[in-house]
């Protein structure tokens, strides 16, 4: 079994819920160890909804390309549409890191290559592991939020439990 990190985004319909559904949808290929609060965060590059935001912590089989094309499974049979980047959607899975894997692939990216500049990424993943190190920077979790800086003027508590 590899530790993977998965980040869970959505700015549709019931926010909360499509967080529960796509928890649940996991479930047979990662079994969910950690989950971090949901946290409310402003869209990075256009102007659109607010997204829910969390990190998971779990445990797979799979390896890296068998983990993407299963998190990409469910965000289209959650209804995101191909070539939704950068738009509003239902479900956003992106893998954060698998075990201490490094890949730079077209395709694939581990660890994910913008997370250090999220803080929607950074504050729910050093929430539940904040002493995990980067694969590449070796920083701590809690080290690289602290460097980004939280903006609470973009990011915040969502008070909504899944």
């Amino acid at each position: 079994m590899i530790d993977v990190y998965i980040a869970l985004g959505t700015n549709i319909g019931d926010r909360a819920a499509n967080l529960r559904r796509a928890l649940e949808a996991l479930a047979p290929h990662v079994a969910v160890e950690k989950k971090s609060s949901v946290y409310e965060s402003v869209a990075m590059y256009v102007d659109q909804p607010r997204f829910y935001n969390m990190v998971v912590q779990g445990n797979t089989m799979l390896t890296p390309h068998d983990l993407l094309r299963f998190l990409k499974a469910i965000e289209t049979e959650m209804g995101r549409k191909p070539d939704t980047h950068n738009e509003p959607r239902v479900i956003d899975l992106d893998i954060l890191l698998h075990g201490q894997l490094m890949l730079d692939l077209p395709e694939l990216t581990i660890p994910h290559p913008r997370m250090h500049e999220r803080s929607f990424v950074l504050t729910p993943l050093a929430e539940i592991a904040p002493y995990l190190e980067h694969p590449a920077s070796r920083q701590s979790m809690i080290d690289l939020e602290d460097r980004l800086g939280f903006t609470a003027d973009s990011i915040w508590e969502a008070g909504e439990r899944v």
